[in-house]
């Protein structure tokens, strides 16, 4: 490009604050050997690799969506768009996906680690994203789902219960028994799924009947589900391996490996077109990885310490971490979860 530093791609396109991108193109390594200078809009980024023809940085704090460019001498390279993630609530402590429910309010725990009595269990994130205390009486909220009602349920790592939670944060327990009750999801004729960390998923019909609907290996917890458009239910039970797998049980409760090859994954969403995503890793890479149906991998958001993931109204979406949780404008349209 006449000798000009070039950006052909950045990779993903997508990044919370944190989270590393790829900038490839031509003429991005100064002449001096030194490392070039990375700018996300007005503020500058870590750089971490660089090269001639890629340059691997990393997307500062405060970054906003808009061009990135590199600066290798004294020539600017052109702008690359690259969109950033809004952090919208901070200071909390999810463990798997947030929950959004008919009104479009967003619902995240405050897990607390095991035997925890934290202050506060749930938020409530307003669609103006005013945070409010919801829940406080619930030790190690976990899973949080919506039947098609709009009630809310809610389920305990510390006393393996799922709590239905009323409009006023009244809370009544709907199952007990359960072990580490993690996991939480509704399939289209309303049974609710819970997941326990050795492996045993149970099944609870609307009359409250609890069946062990399907048992995975005990060292794959049952961490988390999400239902699919096939109406399967999709498992992930993280560990230290960075070769974990996401199960697929079919209506029947027979189980079979869906895909393997990622590091700690955790909560999962599916889209409209059938496409998973799930917070994981993916070749060393974290963030949000999209399974297509025919099992083809890739890191679509980049992000540090991501749990999970909703899709929001708008065609966004919204993404937990440890310790907060982001807006991210995706174009993507989310597969409802009660049709």
């Amino acid at each position: 490009m006449n000798g000009k530093p070039y950006i052909a791609s950045v990779t993903p396109q997508f990044a919370l604050p944190g989270g590393e991108v790829r900038i490839s193109g031509s003429g991005l390594r100064p002449q001096e050997m030194r490392r070039p200078i990375v700018r996300f809009g007005d503020e500058p980024g870590g750089v971490v690799i660089s090269s001639d023809d890629f340059v691997v940085a990393r997307v500062p704090e405060g970054a906003n969506s808009g061009p990135v460019v590199v600066i290798p001498d004294e020539a600017t390279s052109n702008g690359f768009d690259l969109k950033v993630a809004v952090p919208i609530a901070e200071n909390l402590h999810p463990v798997t996906n947030p929950a959004i429910d008919h009104e479009g309010s967003l619902f995240v725990t405050f897990s607390g680690s095991r035997g925890q009595k934290v202050p506060v269990s749930i938020y409530k994130i307003d669609t103006s994203y005013h945070v409010k205390p919801f829940l406080a009486e619930l030790m190690n909220a976990h899973g949080v789902a919506f039947d098609r009602e709009g009630q809310m349920y809610v389920s305990s790592r510390q006393n393996g219960t799922v709590y239905r939670v009323a409009p006023n944060g009244t809370m009544s327990a709907y199952a007990e028994g359960m072990g580490v009750a993690t996991g939480i999801a509704f399939d289209r004729e309303q049974n609710l799924y819970v997941g326990d960390r050795s492996g045993t998923i149970f099944k609870i019909a609307r009359d409250r009947q609890t069946f062990v609907f399907a048992t995975l290996e005990p060292s794959v917890s049952a961490y988390h589900l999400a239902f699919g458009p096939d109406q399967s239910l999709y498992v992930t039970g993280p560990t230290t391996s960075s070769y974990d797998a996401i199960y697929r049980i079919d209506p029947h409760g027979d189980g079979s490996l869906f895909f393997r090859g990622l590091g700690r994954p955790q909560g999962m969403a599916f889209d409209a077109s059938g496409n998973l995503y799930v917070a994981a890793s993916f070749t060393g890479k974290r963030g949000i990885v999209r399974i297509t149906p025919d099992k083809q991998a890739t890191l679509c958001v980049s992000g540090q310490n991501l749990v999970g993931l909703c899709f929001a109204p708008g065609r966004a979406a919204v993404l937990a971490t440890t310790s907060a949780v982001f807006h991210l404008s995706w174009n993507i349209q989310g597969l409802p979860l009660l049709p």
